[in-house]
């Protein structure tokens, strides 16, 4: 349920912690977004897009599409000390300019013919112009196709045979206000935490929050206008894992916590179908509405950092056991394959039932039983650089790899259920140090990965010791990151990791669990 009873100006008190907690704040001021003044005007550009379509190697569909765009000046307001084009500090867009066409030009094999159910990518054979935008607005929509899509899904962006995150959200952005205004929000966190000292980081603020009070109220709109509820469901799981890319640790700007959003989202989810639309049937395997892949990210992975059974446990458990059709696009989303993910959910399962006081003795035969499911999910590939000498990248090495690490933290997190763990233990040491050398295999720094390692990081880290050699590559990891390893999840998963290890050492006879800093920090982050 939306409500606009929600008041931005105080930043939200966790009631409780542990659930998918879906009260909404009910006494709070309406909105009353601020003013602003006009920034300068732009040079204008128009931009032609030509996209070809081949099937058994024959032309089946050429669009052109032409777009305009600003030249993406920056309001002197806005970026006092930096210079007139957004290329100045486009930070981690040069992975977008140079990488980006590098990688996907150059990669020689793809990981599946079928990815994701999107309508709006398959059949428009054009698309209409996005909104008319005030020139302000247009930096933003500007920075955030150019520097935020290419970075959240990099394994996604790096599949040459798949869309990209821009071809899934961009016809969205054209017809959804409420999206388009979750868009710009995100920009404005985005630019704020990656550029450089600024004086007045006040205007970023406004917009930050302009445009997040009125996304919430499109939202409301939208849902009184009986708008379609695919719509609505685009922009809600938006401002769950858009908001993974962006803002840091310390952010003070109030938010909608991720977990009423989440909420929801499995509404809006059950009344679409989407679970039925997936499930397995015999025949062919169609793929999965990309909403329900996005949904089953969050879903599983959220679950599994508050310990309880995802909501959409049963559809992912008729998946993983089915032999014809057990693809959900996980492993074209986040280069881990669905079966193992399908397991990490099983954990969670487990953990909601111990906490619920699950018997010791069956709790660990279950352990025993989910260990060997995951063993059963090992397909014998050696682990090695997905890069060859060229530095093309192959898609099923990288998978490979991916999975090998979310296999053993998987591991990790299944063996923390069983009474008396202790990170000290040999097993976990010995699984801690198996898992740094995995991660080795995958790319890291601004081109690589490690944003889509989130979680691995957090199992990993949260039960590494000191001197291990864990925290030395994920030091080195972040060094590689340079000013974005500060930024959305990767940079929130390494303030916790920093608070655990300093909270570890200083007591080394002492368990510290991250979910207990997590909640004395006041923390209600998605760490995925």
């Amino acid at each position: 349920t939306f409500s606009l009873d929600f008041n931005f100006d105080v930043a939200p008190a966790i009631a409780d912690y542990s659930a998918y907690n879906a009260h909404m704040h009910s006494s709070h001021a309406q909105f009353v977004p601020p003013l602003y003044s006009e920034f300068p005007p732009y040079d204008v550009v128009g931009v032609k897009t030509e996209r070809e379509v081949f099937m058994d190697d024959s032309l089946t569909r050429r669009e052109s599409t032409v777009s305009t765009f600003s030249t993406f000046h920056t309001p002197q307001e806005y970026h006092p000390s930096q210079d007139a084009s957004l290329s100045s500090y486009k930070g981690e867009g040069e992975y977008f300019d140079d990488m980006y066409f590098e990688r996907r030009a150059s990669m020689p094999e793809e990981l599946t013919e079928n990815f994701f159910e999107s309508p709006d990518v398959i059949s428009a054979a054009s698309h209409p112009l996005l909104p008319d935008l005030e020139q302000s607005d247009e930096s933003l929509l500007g920075h955030f196709i150019q520097n935020v899509l290419p970075s959240i899904f990099p394994v996604l962006e790096a599949n040459v045979s798949a869309p990209t995150l821009s071809d899934l959200i961009l016809p969205a952005l054209e017809t959804n206000k409420s999206y388009l205004h979750c868009a710009l929000n995100i920009s404005a966190q985005h630019y704020k935490s990656t550029a450089a000292t600024h004086d007045n980081s006040d205007a970023i603020d406004a917009d930050i929050m302009r445009h997040r009070q009125a996304g919430i109220r499109e939202l409301c709109s939208s849902i009184g206008r009986n708008e379609p509820t695919n719509q609505i469901l685009d922009t809600t799981l938006g401002m769950i894992f858009l908001q993974c890319a962006v803002g840091r640790a310390d952010e003070a700007l109030p938010d909608v916590p991720w977990h009423q959003h989440f909420h929801a989202a499995s509404d809006l989810v059950q009344k679409l179908d989407l679970p039925a639309q997936v499930a397995p049937m015999d025949g062919n395997p169609g793929a999965a509405p990309f909403n329900m892949t996005l949904m089953a990210w969050i879903d599983i992975l959220g679950a599994a950092l508050v310990g309880r059974s995802p909501t959409f446990a049963d559809t992912y458990r008729m998946k993983h056991f089915s032999a014809t059709n057990s693809s959900l696009g996980l492993r074209e989303l986040t280069g881990c394959d669905d079966r193992v993910m399908f397991l990490i959910s099983e954990i969670a399962c487990l953990e909601g039932l111990q906490l619920a006081g699950m018997e010791v003795g069956e709790l660990c035969s279950y352990i025993q039983s989910l260990g060997e499911h995951i063993t059963q999910t090992e397909n014998g590939m050696s682990l090695k650089s997905p890069l060859d000498h060229n530095g093309a990248l192959n898609s099923d090495q990288l998978s490979n790899n991916i999975t090998a690490a979310f296999r053993i933290a998987a591991r990790i997190y299944l063996c923390s259920l069983v009474p008396g763990f202790s990170p000290a233990q040999e097993s976990c040491v010995r699984l801690v140090e198996n898992l740094a050398r995995v991660l080795a295999y995958i790319p890291a720094g601004a081109h690589g990965f490690d944003r889509s390692l989130v979680w691995v990081y957090l199992m990993g880290g949260a039960v590494s010791t000191a001197g291990s050699s864990f925290r030395a590559l994920f030091d080195a990891r972040v060094a590689d990151l340079g000013e974005a390893a500060g930024c959305g999840s990767f940079g929130r998963v390494a303030c916790l990791l920093r608070e655990v290890w300093a909270q570890a050492d200083a007591r080394p006879e002492r368990v510290v669990s991250w979910r207990d800093v997590m909640q004395s920090k006041g923390w209600d982050f998605l760490l995925i």
